[in-house]
């Protein structure tokens, strides 16, 4: 299967994929972390390059409610984003994942398919996470229980590599996506 990791410049998901044995691409406007197949430019520009899939990661700094208290002043901002997702929602591929943290996605387009956490995977940590799916079933969760969960992705402590420390999709995660959904 030939799979677009969209908005993905760690290669954490795509390598999944390829694990797996899929034709998975990563496209990210930044280098990817981990040298493979990726496109380094605007996802915009390869969605109609033939994909049997897509998992989208795009870009939360005005869509998640952790940064509401800007709100009012990145209106265009928020606009734009939003257009953004809802291009990736309707672009012609038959299967996609679009992942993104609770946001105004959920009041401004549409609620989510799925909520999830690390700690239902296994990971020791809270970070819910939305999942808006086309033509995709609900990840299947190895745990419900959040039992000695760490906050690490909120304790990130500031800097300029925050924002993509606090964005990068936990391997367990990736390795389940390609699992239960390649």
């Amino acid at each position: 299967m030939k799979v677009l990791i969209a908005c993905e410049f760690s290669g954490i998901v795509r390598e999944a994929f390829k694990h797996k044995g899929h034709n998975a691409w990563s496209c990210d406007l930044l280098p990817t972390e981990i040298e493979g197949n990726h496109i380094q430019g605007d996802v915009r520009n390869v969605l109609n390059d033939g994909w049997d899939m897509m998992l989208a990661f795009p870009p939360c700094t005005h869509l998640a409610v952790s940064g509401a208290r800007w709100f009012k002043d990145k209106k265009q901002e928020q606009w734009d984003a939003l257009m953004f997702v809802a291009l990736l929602m309707t672009v012609p591929i038959e299967k996609i994942a679009i992942e993104n943290p609770i946001g105004v996605i959920s009041s401004r387009l549409r609620k989510p398919d799925q909520i999830i956490q690390p700690y239902y995977f296994g990971i020791a940590e809270s970070k819910a996470t939305c999942l808006w799916l086309k033509n995709l079933p609900p990840l299947i969760c190895k745990t419900s229980g959040g039992e000695g969960i760490i906050d690490k992705v909120h304790r990130e402590p500031p800097g300029v590599d925050r924002w993509k420390n606090r964005s990068r999709t936990y391997l367990a995660i990736a390795e389940v996506m390609a699992e239960q959904w390649g």
